[in-house]
Order: structure tokens, then sequence, then C-alpha cells
């Protein structure tokens, strides 16, 4: 899944919303994952958890004009691909507005 959303900002400040929204996500998420592991590289951010029996992964980037966005969804989501997928351009999409 590749998602790509303008974010109209400086890095640094693209960089603190997505750490403030990812936050506030684990706090009313949090308790269905089994283990959440993220670190940043850079301006890039490397993701993957666990939930629910279900893991998946990916990366999120941070350019001068755009927040790029790669995951691999579990086999059991992919049904569900592009309902998730338009769900974080549009929640994406808020954020940066």
């Amino acid at each position: 899944m590749h998602i790509s959303v303008p974010h109209h900002t400086t890095r640094e400040e693209a960089r603190r919303k997505i750490e403030e929204r990812m936050a506030n996500l684990e706090r009313q998420y949090g308790h269905y994952a089994t283990d959440i592991d993220k670190s940043w590289d850079g301006d890039r951010l490397n993701f993957s958890v666990k939930a629910r029996g279900m893991s998946g992964s990916g990366s999120l980037e941070i350019t001068d004009t755009e927040v790029i966005v790669d995951g691999k969804l579990p086999l059991m989501a992919r049904p569900f691909e592009s309902r998730i997928k338009s769900t974080i351009e549009r929640e994406a999409a808020a954020m940066f507005a």
C-alpha cells in the first residue's frame, strides 16, 4: 500500500504533527496491540505492529513537500485495503490542512 499526502509545512512541523497523532492513536487503540515498534532514521519512520493476531509493517517518509507511507498489510486485511487507504489519506489530509 502506497500513500502520498502533501504537507505544506516544514519537515520538522510535519514530524511533530505525525508524532502527536501517533501518540493519540496509541492512547486510543494501544490496548488492542501486543507489540508496537517504531524508530526514526532521519526523516523516515519505520514501524511495525501486532494486533489481534495480525501484524503489519511499513515506513513513513517526510520530504520537503509530502509524507509518503508505504505499508504491508496482513493477508487477512487485504480485502479492506482500499478502505484502509482512504481512511489514512483522509486522516493525513486533515492533519496537514
